[in-house]
Parts: C-alpha cells; sequence; structure tokens
C-alpha cells in the first residue's frame, strides 16, 4: 500500500513523502491517526501543493530564527548561587532558570529548546545552546557566580 505522510513518523519517513507500507500497518495505524492518506493521484497534486507553502514557510521561519539568533548572542545570563568548597553549588542551574531567566530579559524561549546536557553544577562561564530551528543554534552566555555571605 501506498501512503502519503501527513505528519513525520520516526523510522519511516519525513512528512509530504510517499512510501510503501504494509496493509495493515497503514490501515489500522497510519490512517486512522491521520499521520497519513492513501497516495492517489489528487492527494499527490495536493501534497505537492502543500510542500511548496511548507517550503516558503521553513524559508520565513529560518529567517526569524536567524534574527533572533543575533539578538542572543548578545546577551549574558547572570546567576547568584550558593555553593560550597571547590566552588560546587548546592543546587543548579538548569534550563527552566535559563528560560526563565530569559524570558525576564525579554525572550520567549521555550525550556526545551535550551540545549543543557545537563544542570550547570559549578560556578564560573558556560555557553548553553539554544536551538532556535532545525537548522538555526545561537549560544547564550551563562555566568554563575557565588552569592555573597551574610554575616
Amino acid at each position: 500500500m501506498e501512503v502519503i505522510l501527513k505528519e513525520d513518523v520516526p523510522k519511516l519517513g519525513h512528512r509530504g513523502d510517499v512510501v510503501k507500507v504494509a496493509e495493515g500497518y497503514g490501515r489500522n495505524y497510519l490512517l486512522p491517526r491521520k499521520l497519513a492518506i492513501e497516495a492517489t493521484q489528487a492527494n499527490k497534486a495536493v501534497i505537492e501543493q502543500m510542500k511548496a507553502s511548507a517550503v516558503r514557510r521553513f524559508a520565513s521561519e529560518k529567517a526569524d530564527a536567524e534574527a533572533l539568533s543575533k539578538q542572543l548572542e548578545a546577551v549574558s545570563l547572570s546567576f547568584q548561587r550558593k555553593a560550597g568548597e571547590k566552588d560546587h553549588l548546592f543546587g543548579s542551574v538548569t534550563s527552566s532558570d535559563i528560560a526563565d531567566a530569559l524570558e525576564h530579559k525579554g525572550f520567549n524561549i521555550d525550556r526545551r529548546k535550551i540545549q543543557l546536557q545537563d544542570p550547570l553544577k559549578s560556578l564560573g562561564e558556560f555557553d548553553v545552546p539554544v536551538r532556535l530551528h532545525r537548522d538555526v543554534t545561537s549560544r547564550v552566555k551563562v555566568v554563575i557566580e557565588k552569592e555573597a555571605a551574610e554575616a
């Protein structure tokens, strides 16, 4: 059975691809979940139009992401945390903390776009990657300082 994918399906293909699948997989999984439509001549023409509009939308989203990337390159975030010996933090700085700090500076960025492998647990200066688009990744400077001890 040939189907046209309406969404990206892992290990099968991307949106707009025409793929051959087993009859049962197509009828029982892809079609009921609206992940694909049958590959008829009429549907193929509709998909070509959808692909053209998707290319235009992709280009505009990429341009917006590049403009935002230039703005983010100049941003420096500073955090003050309690630290013990050897400059090891008692807590940590997570992607949520960075997203909140960016929001206070006027950037609305989802925490899942911040590519932080592990929470930051030591003092210092870090370059944290932020994936704004599939092809655009920016870097934000994060500085973690020791909190002033209370007398």
